[in-house]
């Protein structure tokens, strides 16, 4: 009898716990939802500074709003952490034409891959398909020397997950000119890494190799790619394109921070997305939705009064686009500060309906997290599975092997309709899933401080 006393006992404490934790959750998403900031604070971030590629004037900006916002919020501390980042401008407007046999010619849209040397004036040659990187051996350097390498390697369409399918064709951009340059190549276009067939070029970091001769590296629409693939049909196709890219020093930059100070202890749980953009659209679903998510989540905390165990820390990463220096010094301070982190969470997928968080960790840290299912479910948040936190807080890993990280996951469908292109600003947000996505994750943050 004593037993099965003590067993209500336990079962009805658990149950009592599990209703504070939904009632807290719920007022949570009652001020994300009613009093929201996280809409307003990107319409500013996006309208009133614009696209931030690291090292603009932009980005500097952006380091001034969010320093002075998450100040105007209260927290116990806010400040700037130096950083030293690359510097990368694309300069005057990309030109780009293609032109086949018979004399018919089209202008291409067309954007140079972030960290791409410049054409040194008009660029001419002849365009060869190459349809995957692993492709360049078997077509051969007596078919691609002087030509200009066209990989079209598409979006896998049957993919559910849009990530998956970005991620696996994403070499062609990152490598395809290092690779190139073996076979003689003298340029590279990508076919945009897009879901959609639309007008326009998609962006993104690009990598030299370490010895290589550097190449001018673009990206074209996925029209433009469907149009080449037609042309060659028929005969040979040339292209015509300059590029102005332009380097400049390394230069000192931000991080910016705000905390929430522990009251059990110093163990530290951080939170953030990246403050830097590419400089096509305005950076609104990347990653300035993360960005607001993660001030905004820690705004509600601090509205509600949360008493927090540990120290909960917000970080505005600058420079993940092209290098990721802002993620890589914030752990390599942490470890030399001797700082103890336990958890990491991200948000850099976009301001579309979140629907769980990707965990990164041992089997019995995705089991702890998985038992939030439950008390998470009726907020419409149901993916908790293995997968990839962030690249902003990757870098920790290397110092805190035991922490666990969480990616938020979102509805993947339309994110690569904006991802580094033109289209990416401000209007694309639905303020509705912005604001939820806000909630995830402070009740994530919540519920991660509560448990570890």
């Amino acid at each position: 009898m004593k037993k099965i006393f003590f067993a209500f006992l336990v079962l009805g404490s658990l149950q009592s716990l599990a209703n504070t934790d939904s009632l807290f959750i719920r007022k949570i998403y009652d001020e994300a939802l009613v009093q929201g900031k996280c809409y307003e604070n990107l319409r500013t971030l996006c309208k009133n500074i614009g696209a931030r590629i690291t090292g603009s004037a932009e980005a500097k900006m952006a380091i001034k709003w969010g320093h002075d916002l998450l100040q105007s919020y209260g927290f116990d501390n806010v400040y700037l952490q130096e950083i030293k980042v690359p510097h990368w401008e694309r300069g005057n407007p990309e030109a780009g034409w293609i032109m086949n046999e018979a004399g018919e010619l089209s202008k291409l849209n067309i954007l140079a891959l972030g960290g791409s040397v410049s054409t040194e004036g008009l660029l001419e040659g002849e365009i060869i398909l190459v349809q995957t990187v692993e492709d360049l051996e078997k077509i051969g350097l007596e078919n691609i020397k002087g030509k200009i390498v066209f990989f079209n390697e598409p979006f896998d369409q049957a993919q559910i997950n849009t990530f998956k399918a970005y991620g696996a064709c994403v070499d062609q951009r990152w490598i395809g000119a290092s690779k190139a340059v073996f076979f003689e190549a003298k340029a590279v276009i990508i076919r945009s890494m897009a879901q959609s067939t639309d007008e326009h070029a998609h962006t993104g970091s690009m990598h030299y190799e370490e010895g290589v001769t550097k190449i001018p590296a673009a990206a074209i629409s996925t029209v433009d790619a469907d149009k080449i693939v037609e042309w060659l049909k028929n005969g040979k196709v040339f292209l015509k394109m300059e590029m102005d890219c332009r380097f400049f020093p390394d230069e000192i930059s931000y991080n910016v921070i705000a905390e929430m100070t522990g009251h059990e202890d110093d163990d530290i749980i951080t939170f953030g997305g990246h403050l830097d953009s590419w400089d096509a659209g305005e950076g609104a679903h990347d990653d300035g939705a993360g960005i607001v998510h993660s001030i905004e989540a820690i705004r509600i905390l601090n509205k509600l009064n949360y008493f927090n165990n540990h120290t909960l820390r917000c970080v505005l990463f600058m420079n993940e686009e092209n290098g990721n220096f802002g993620g890589k010094y914030y752990a390599e301070i942490a470890s030399e500060n001797k700082e103890k982190h336990i958890c990491a969470i991200e948000s850099d997928r976009g301001g579309f309906l979140p629907i769980g968080f990707d965990i990164q960790g041992t089997p019995e840290q995705v089991e702890m997290v998985q038992q939030f299912r439950n008390l998470l479910f009726d907020f419409e948040l149901y993916k908790f599975e293995p997968g990839y936190s962030g690249v902003d807080i990757r870098p920790l890993l290397q110092h805190y092997p035991e922490m666990v990280q969480l990616g938020m996951v979102i509805n993947s469908q339309e994110y690569f309709d904006y991802h580094h292109a033109e289209t990416d600003v401000f209007e694309s947000v639905n303020r509705r899933e912005l604001e939820l996505g806000s909630a995830a994750m402070a009740a994530m943050i919540y519920l991660m401080d509560k448990t570890l």
